[in-house]
């Protein structure tokens, strides 16, 4: 079941405990607005490229749409669809006054040049500027667009490997920066200053921006940290907590990372965890700080020696505690979902688990913490962005973690009541939580049934 399909049949199952009325529910689920656009820009090479774009506006009726703009091979018009409509229920679920909207260009960023990513990003912006806004719609970063040097990294690994005829001090900087270096969002950067062009200076019209020029402090880690709290939370009614369990990990970009060092600091063990260029375990616990450098220095997880290689098939159904898939959509289906050892699942990518697989971990007695919450972090912090552009005063890092705490927590608490209310799973209490936010807004604003 695609991602599409999957987050309409939660949603209609929601709507049937809820008793909403079919017309609302109908109009709740049809998209606002959906935009296509071609985008075509000369290469450097002299020839010319098109590509295309999208940008699914879902919902308005509890505040501006929002939601990321990615660049990746295989985004499509579902994809986008599915996304979009998850973010107004996300929203939703931690009360923030947003709708749900997101976009996309069918592209492969790493295939394209720093002035070819610019202009692309810069037609792009051309094409949508007139639908977006402050309190339209505000953009943010997603995959492959949320690392400044991230394609000059690729681009010097991929041509020299070892990094010696370059400088080994100016390659070690490079992919210092391409992991850290405060994750500078270029790609958020080009739009508003596009966005701007047009419509006078604007830094609320996206988030995820550089400090400079006004993004939040605790920005690049916000996602990450939301899913420690949000494990935090789940596991705090269970009489547990963080520290002494076991933990696997899939994905070890900006939110799997961020989430690995905050879960090791915690006292948690990451016994194992992955991405595209391997997997590793160690059943006395990762050194994540260790493994951070490594990656920091250029290194790739297959080739860390704290660790032994294992089969990247085996890592979600590896012995742990607690995993948390923090990559790809779809990763857990009927086809392996019998076979997780894990108690808990923290679902931190978007719809990791399809609804086949949620029903056999529900007959295993594992315990799903759904994506529209727990990675609810990223999109909390946007919004604290966006409030201290509005305002023009910036607040401290701290501030900014102790208010997302608050908020995961809250938000945990009201989905347990929907569940106490509907006699219902996570899942369904949060999408409960979270479509009746939407239809008691849409109703309150004069909507007829």
């Amino acid at each position: 079941m695609n991602s599409l399909a999957a987050t309409s049949r939660n949603f209609r199952q929601a709507a049937r405990i809820l008793g909403l009325d079919s017309k609302l529910e109908k109009s709740l689920l049809i998209p606002f607005r959906e935009i296509k656009v071609e985008c075509s820009i000369p290469r450097d090479d002299g020839s010319l490229a098109s590509f295309v774009g999208f940008r699914v506006q879902h919902d308005n009726a509890r505040g501006p749409m929002k939601g990321g703009i990615r660049y990746h091979p295989e985004v499509d018009l579902d994809e986008v669809n599915a996304l979009a409509q998850l973010m107004t229920w996300k929203t939703a679920v931690v009360d923030i006054p947003y709708g749900g909207a997101k976009g996309g260009i069918g592209c492969s960023p790493r295939d394209l040049t720093k002035s070819e990513l610019e202009r692309l990003t810069r037609v792009f912006t051309q094409k949508i500027h007139d639908l977006i806004g402050t309190h339209t719609d505000v953009p943010a970063p997603d995959m492959g667009t949320n690392a400044q040097v991230s394609h000059i990294y690729y681009s010097f690994r991929t041509k020299q490997r070892n990094c010696k005829s370059f400088g080994n001090i100016l390659c070690f900087l490079i992919s210092k920066l391409s992991f850290t270096g405060g994750m500078v969002q270029q790609t958020m950067a080009w739009i508003l200053d596009e966005y701007s062009k047009f419509h006078g200076h604007s830094p609320a019209v996206v988030t995820g921006k550089p400090i400079d020029l006004g993004g939040s402090l605790g920005r690049e880690a916000a996602t990450g940290r939301g899913v420690v709290f949000a494990t935090d939370a789940l596991l705090g009614e269970y009489g547990k907590s963080i520290q002494g369990l076991t933990f696997a990990i899939q994905g070890f970009g900006n939110v799997g990372s961020w989430a690995a060092k905050l879960i090791h600091e915690s006292g948690g063990k990451i016994v194992a965890i992955g991405d595209v260029s391997g997997t590793i375990r160690n059943p006395n616990g990762l050194d994540i700080h260790q493994l951070l450098k490594h990656k920091a220095e250029g290194g790739v997880l297959k080739d860390f020696t704290g660790g032994d290689a294992m089969d990247p098939d085996e890592l979600l159904v590896h012995e742990c505690d607690v995993l948390i898939p923090c990559a790809l959509g779809g990763v857990l289906h009927r086809e392996n979902a019998a076979s997780v050892k894990a108690k808990y699942i923290i679902e931190a990518a978007n719809h990791p688990t399809d609804p086949e697989a949620d029903e056999i971990l529900s007959k295993k007695g594992v315990v799903v913490l759904p994506d529209i919450y727990a990675n609810a972090g990223g999109v909390t912090v946007s919004y604290f962005e966006w409030v201290q552009n509005i305002q023009g005063f910036m607040w401290h890092e701290e501030k900014v973690n102790l208010e997302l705490k608050r908020y995961m927590k809250t938000a945990f608490g009201n989905i347990k009541d929907m569940c106490m209310s509907h006699g219902c799973n996570l899942r369904m209490g949060a999408f409960t939580l979270g479509v009746s936010r939407v239809a008691r807004t849409t109703l309150l604003r004069g909507w007829e049934a």
